[in-house]
């Protein structure tokens, strides 16, 4: 458990007020902001750790630019007094965060962040976290989220978690395990054993659970697991299913494609808690790759009704399947954008495959990355970056990219990885 509570503003937020540093993340190009990230005072190495762990954070985001430390001239000894600003404002730090960790009498420890805007002189935020031990990594990831969303005024998404499936072993015996580590690769944790095949996790939108298909009798069966508690109950057997179904916003129900008698493959929903299930389309395509938006209204599939695999949106009873996409190659896995206004999708075109964005109407079409075998992207919960899995030397490997693209960063894993799945905030 995390408690936090806020710092007052010290003396130096009675300065006169200024316009306090920014970054417009809605523009086409954002530069980064340089930022000075000290080392928290105390807690010997926890205190570097903890800095330097937000500074990677803010940095892999592509909105943040840390500034070496060695460039730094003052040393600060206490943080919660005022910094010389002049100092910071001669490296160009816009921002500063300096901040404290120790070790309470209970046996918790403290952290504690200060967030200033050089230029201006003020401080803009302040918060001291408790934790035990075993969360200091996320009392970091935290407070890179509280620094995130104040300098963009958007929500971070540090403080989350990341299921896929570890990949080990030679090609054609490959062990695939379910895994789960923090959005940065750390704190790898496995979910199954092995003996097995797993796949396509799916978290739930707002719970620490999720769905994932498992091979375990030769036939494909779909599981809930609780991440906490590592309870599982079966949801189904799905022969002819090839990819574990995605959770609506409530959490309530799951969408899937399901190849039946006739030898259709078409989209059906089902409420978890009854077990009952509805029939979204009746088509002698190949309908597949349901995803919900993120109010439960709509949901987006590919379909190849129209000769090859296209995108379609319907709303969440079925009625009004539209097409979206007529650009060329052949499309797949839709995931609507957390955000609601973009839809991520894999294209696969003369002989590539592309990781791209379009908004819901399909106008605007953009490729973010082109690569050999990528697909599977998973949005971040603030719907600015997504994960996707990329073959290369021998395996899988898992990849970020920002929505301009132009930020796209190894997430280290270390074994093969694919199918990534992100959660939501963790609370």
């Amino acid at each position: 458990m995390i408690v936090a509570m806020a710092l007052g503003m010290t003396a130096a937020a009675t300065l006169p007020a200024r316009a306090l540093v920014e970054l417009n993340v809605n523009k086409g190009n954002v530069e980064p902001l340089p930022i000075a990230i000290t080392d928290f005072q105390g807690g010997d190495a926890l205190g570097a750790e903890i800095s330097d762990i937000v500074s990677a954070d803010l940095k892999r985001s592509g909105l943040f630019a840390p500034i070496d430390k060695s460039a730094f001239i003052e040393k600060i000894s206490n943080p919660d007094a005022t910094p010389r600003f002049e100092d910071w404002k001669v490296i160009n730090a816009q921002a500063l965060v300096t901040g404290s960790v120790s070790k309470e009498a209970d046996g918790r420890v403290r952290a504690q962040y200060r967030l200033w805007d050089t230029f201006a002189g003020q401080q803009m935020s302040g918060e001291q976290f408790f934790a035990n031990d075993a969360n200091t990594r996320r009392v970091a990831h935290i407070i890179a989220d509280k620094i995130y969303e104040r300098l963009t005024g958007e929500k971070g998404y540090f403080d989350t978690r990341v299921v896929f499936i570890d990949e080990s072993g030679a090609k054609n015996a490959r062990k695939k395990r379910l895994a789960i580590m923090d959005q940065d690769g750390a704190n790898v944790r496995y979910l199954s054993d092995g003996r097995s095949i797993v796949l396509t996790p799916r978290f739930s939108p707002n719970r620490q659970e999720i769905t994932y298909m498992s091979y375990e009798s030769g036939q494909p069966k779909v599981y809930l697991l609780q991440i906490e508690t590592g309870q599982r109950e079966l949801v189904g057997d799905f022969p002819g299913m090839t990819f574990a179904p995605r959770f609506s916003p409530d959490g309530q129900k799951v969408i899937m494609s399901l190849l039946r008698d006739d030898g259709n493959s078409n989209i059906f929903a089902m409420d978890l808690r009854s077990r009952s299930t509805t029939r979204l389309t009746n088509s002698t395509a190949i309908d597949t790759s349901p995803s919900y938006s993120p109010d439960g209204s709509k949901v987006v599939f590919t379909s190849d009704r129209g000769g090859r695999a296209q995108i379609y949106v319907m709303g969440a009873d079925g009625s009004g399947q539209t097409r979206i996409s007529f650009g060329d190659g052949v499309y797949s896995t839709p995931v609507w954008s957390p955000r609601g206004d973009l839809i991520a999708f894999t294209k696969q075109t003369a002989g590539e495959f592309q990781i791209g964005v379009m908004r819901i109407d399909g106008s605007g079409e953009r490729i973010l990355s082109t690569g050999f075998q990528q697909e599977g992207p998973t949005w971040a919960p603030n719907g600015r970056v997504l994960m996707f899995f990329r073959d290369s030397a021998g395996g899988p490997k898992l990849v970020s990219v920002d929505l301009t693209g132009r930020n796209e960063q190894s997430i280290p894993t270390s074994n093969f990885a694919s199918d990534p799945a992100w959660s939501p905030l963790l609370e």
